[in-house]
């Protein structure tokens, strides 16, 4: 029997406390910054809203740039850079004290997040064993789960008792540790594909053709997704539930943290379906059941119901991204997965607020439960024509 070769390498180690650190670091000042636009600069709440979306914009963008980048400059390179100046950025905070000025700092934070979060699940899907890649990745995306939590508790923790400019140093801090995981990170680089004489830039030059499908299916869930970001306190607070809406995502995240090793495990062993459907199921019956939530047991229970579908649906389309392509499109396949996931999840932060607005909350939650149902049949009828085009 051929031994398991192993995950938890020095470097991949280090790639994912890199990512924890920048995920904490971005729930965190999104988190912080809509407070800190309003009591600090004396803006408005859509004002607090644009320094969010600002730096989602420019990530967004950087996206369908970035599988060019890291292919004509190397990952690991593209990678300490990109970690570098996110840290670079996350100091400015600390001395930016104009609305204008903090505008554009977000925008060009948001660049950074981009290239980094590209090149990080790139060089992860590298470093893995291509057969416990599902696994691997799995436990790689455990990292921006946990940040989910870890974020938004340091700055609401920190903000009643400190001063903005001591809170935004102490981000700096964990940017700066992040920034010395990020040089411990060694990947072998693929040499690139040669191209013969001048020609044309083509959609091949910016985005992985072949993960456009999957990455579809990301961008329907995601969009999904955005009504437990955005929207969870609002509904909690609607039901006098906003005090267990702080514990929601802990027990999101723990669900997902008992899941995540089994699961990924399967997708490499039995397939990618009889995860991706059981979890694209789960997350139905979790949106349904906030939609009934009446008391704060089932707040929670709704949060671990979220967890245990949709914690395990980001790592597996994921890989299934970048499994679609050529090892030396990796970088491509996952910029093009995050562009299509990025966009739903913006898309659906601002249009699901205006839904939300006409149905309520509760029926807007059963609503998406359905869409989960058809995201499902969806997913399984592109594998289906997936699996075809190989044949």
């Amino acid at each position: 029997m051929t031994e398991k070769r192993p995950i938890w390498t020095r470097s991949f180690i280090n790639i994912s406390i890199s990512t924890f650190f920048i995920f904490t670091v971005f729930y965190a000042l999104l988190t912080f910054l809509p407070i800190y636009v309003m009591n600090e600069l004396g803006g408005t709440a859509s004002q607090g809203g644009m320094a969010v979306s600002v730096f989602l914009v420019s990530a967004i963008i950087m996206r369908f740039f970035a599988g060019m980048i890291l292919e004509k400059y190397g990952k690991r390179r593209i990678l300490t850079l990109s970690v570098l100046m996110f840290a670079v950025s996350t100091i400015f905070y600390v001395v930016v004290d104009d609305f204008a000025l903090l505008l554009g700092l977000r925008f060009f934070h948001g660049i950074w997040f981009s290239l980094m979060t590209t090149v990080g699940g790139a060089i992860a899907a590298d470093i893995v064993p291509p057969e416990r890649r599902g696994e691997g990745l799995g436990y790689y995306g455990i990292a921006m789960n946990i940040a989910i939590v870890a974020g938004p508790f340091i700055a609401l923790t920190l903000q009643p008792f400190m001063a903005a400019r001591s809170i935004f140093i102490i981000f700096s801090v964990i940017m700066v540790i992040g920034f010395f995981c990020a040089l411990a990170v060694r990947v072998e680089e693929t040499a690139p594909v040669l191209r013969e004489g001048k020609r044309k830039l083509s959609l091949h030059d910016f985005l992985e053709t072949k993960a456009m499908p999957i990455a579809s299916v990301g961008f329907f869930v995601s969009f999904v997704y955005a009504s437990i970001v955005s929207f969870i306190s609002v509904y909690a607070e609607s039901l006098g539930l906003l005090k267990t809406a702080s514990y929601f995502f802990l027990v999101y995240a723990i669900a997902m943290l008992v899941v995540r090793p089994f699961s990924g495990r399967i997708f490499d062993s039995r397939g990618p379906h009889i995860v991706i459907v059981p979890s694209c199921i789960m997350f139905a019956i979790g949106l349904f059941s906030l939609s009934i939530t009446q008391s704060p047991w089932m707040l929670l229970l709704s949060g671990a119901l979220v967890g245990l579908g949709y914690g395990t649906l980001l790592p597996s389309f994921q890989t299934l991204a970048i499994q679609s392509a050529d090892k030396h499109r990796s970088g491509y396949a996952t910029g093009t997965f995050f562009a299509f996931y990025d966009t739903g999840m913006a898309i659906g932060t601002a249009s699901l607020g205006i839904i939300a607005v006409s149905l309520g909350y509760a029926n807007l939650y059963l609503m998406l439960a359905v869409m989960v149902l058809l995201i499902a049949l969806y997913y399984v009828w592109i594998m289906k024509g997936h699996k075809q085009a190989v044949e």
